[in-house]
């Protein structure tokens, strides 16, 4: 059944406290900003409306992460069915023209030959082929599609990570990770919708429609990142940044 868009409501009931902790800093206080209810439409052969989606987001007053209620965040069964349902075909040249915002800003900082990650590839690791089609040694890494904890226990030239950010329940947890990836000097490459600070813009996003998007990232997000790990950091594109980790 297809679903309608977003639209604003009422304030939620009270949060548990745990969901006021940021998976991102880990800071106690976060704020509920914004209360959604994603209507579904009746059912073509029963004529029954489901159960409108509620959901609950909450900035950090550290970090400016914006996320979803911990509590509300559906089950792994749940957001796997939603990721089968993504169509990212490694030879659709529309796709590779969207992945080029980050692959090319990345290739022009590259050495030749530098091999790096694909972290959250999913089932067709299209940014993948195109590294190596250039002569970059790539491996994949993803939860659900290409399982490969070899890949995480080494370090790689760079990485990248494209629209997986989002999805991740322990951000913070995962960004230090994918350091300890990371050589001296080597590049980490994210591309993620930025979420804006106006709530009314907020309200209409698109990728809020979306409830396995848990947590979403700002440009003063990531210049956040970059100062607490003592990072370079380059906006590339709108929704592509690249971090340089330190020589030493």
């Amino acid at each position: 059944m297809s679903s309608s868009p977003i639209a604003p409501e009422s304030p939620a009931q009270a949060l548990p406290e745990s969901d006021h902790q940021c998976p991102l800093c880990a800071t106690h206080g976060s704020q509920p900003v914004l209360h959604l209810v994603q209507r579904r439409k009746p059912c073509p052969r029963t004529g029954q409306r489901p159960p409108a989606d509620e959901r609950d987001y909450l900035r950090c007053g550290e970090c400016h992460l914006l996320y979803l209620a911990p509590s509300q965040r559906l089950d792994a069964r749940a957001e796997q069915d939603i990721y089968d349902q993504h169509e990212n075909d490694p030879a659709d040249p529309r796709y590779r023209t969207f992945l080029s915002r980050l692959f090319t800003p990345m290739c022009e900082r590259l050495a030749a030959g530098a091999s790096g990650l694909d972290f959250g590839c999913g089932p067709g690791p299209a940014l993948a082929r195109m590294f190596e089609e250039v002569g970059h040694p790539m491996a994949l890494h993803d939860l659900y599609y290409h399982p490969n904890p070899a890949a995480l226990a080494r370090q790689h030239d760079f990485i990248v990570s494209t629209e997986v950010i989002e999805h991740l329940y322990a951000p913070g947890d995962v960004f230090r990770q994918w350091l300890g990836c990371l050589k001296p000097g080597g590049l980490l490459g994210i591309m993620t919708q930025p979420a804006a600070d106006d709530l009314d813009a907020l309200k209409r996003w698109h990728y809020l429609r979306d409830p396995t998007h848990v947590c979403l990232f700002s440009p003063t997000t990531f210049a956040w990142l970059a100062r607490t790990h003592g990072l370079a950091f380059e906006q590339v594109a709108s929704d592509s940044v690249i971090f340089r980790v330190p020589m030493s």
